[in-house]
């Protein structure tokens, strides 16, 4: 099939109000992969739009106010409290972080305390978590790249950012198929890996070897969408982290949360 009649299908599929800000790089690897198993455009339509949503589109309940948030936080600049709740009132709208809210501050004590102060933070397939920088042990100054596969998320977090007192950068990346050159002293993968693993199996592996940090805090889900604990998960999730770093030399600390199984690996040196 050729280009333009993949556009067309991508265009098709944006159509829908929930895939309209997704990265049309990835929408369009996907149209592919289905064009080549299904001629029925009808089909390749419907199984793109549903391999989205069960990667990413799920955890948004509905469209993100995003103007409404940054005016919230330009309106909290030097009201550490008041700052703190906006983030909390955004973060609660996407399902990965408001599953954190009530042990925030807990959870980056425990996970980034002994890397902090943290100089630079790689974000991947950040979704809100960027709001959480108030409870991050970065250092002044502190650099942070966040992306996501959703191009709206990546425009509000590029304003938002410095309102939250770092210098950073956010750009819109399908991370199933591509690594981002972003040398960072710690990368977060915070339930990513098993959202990627649904578009290439291969995603986790690679981006565990190629993500050019020392230190990465890869995490993994405790609990269903619904929120009903799963007592197989932590089994499940702890097997796969085991294949995912078979016989590399990385040092790894494991955190136990109610909703979050995490592992901080220590590969000893930045990839180059």
């Amino acid at each position: 099939m050729s280009d333009d009649a993949v556009q067309a299908l991508a265009i098709q599929v944006q159509r829908n109000a929930k895939y309209a800000h997704i990265a049309p790089e990835l929408i369009e690897r996907l149209v592919r992969e289905e064009i080549a198993i299904r001629r029925n455009a009808k089909e390749v339509v419907k199984n793109t739009r549903r391999r989205l949503h069960q990667a990413g589109a799920v955890y948004m309940a509905g469209a993100p106010p995003y103007s409404h948030w940054l005016a919230d936080l330009r309106a909290a600049q030097g009201d550490r409290e008041r700052l703190e709740a906006v983030c909390r009132t955004a973060m609660a709208a996407h399902q990965s972080s408001r599953e954190r809210l009530p042990l925030l501050a807990r959870f980056y004590h425990e996970v980034l305390g002994d890397l902090a102060p943290v100089a630079s933070v790689l974000d991947l397939a950040c979704g809100l978590n960027p709001l959480a920088i108030p409870w991050m042990p970065l250092a002044p100054g502190a650099r942070y790249a966040a992306c996501d596969v959703y191009t709206d998320l990546a425009a509000f977090l590029q304003e938002a950012l410095p309102l939250l007192g770092v210098e950073g950068t956010a750009e819109a990346l399908d991370l199933s198929a591509r690594t981002p050159d972003t040398v960072a002293g710690v990368a977060l993968l915070l339930k990513t890996i098993p959202c990627l693993e649904q578009l290439d199996r291969s995603a986790g592996v690679r981006l565990l070897h190629e993500v050019r940090a020392r230190h990465l805090v890869v995490s993994f889900p405790m609990q269903s969408l619904g929120g009903r604990r799963d007592r197989g998960m932590p089994a499940h999730y702890r097997a796969r982290f085991a294949e995912l770093v078979q016989d590399q030399p990385w040092a790894v600390t494991e955190h136990v949360y109610e909703s979050e199984l995490v592992f901080v690996i220590d590969k000893g040196k930045v990839p180059g």
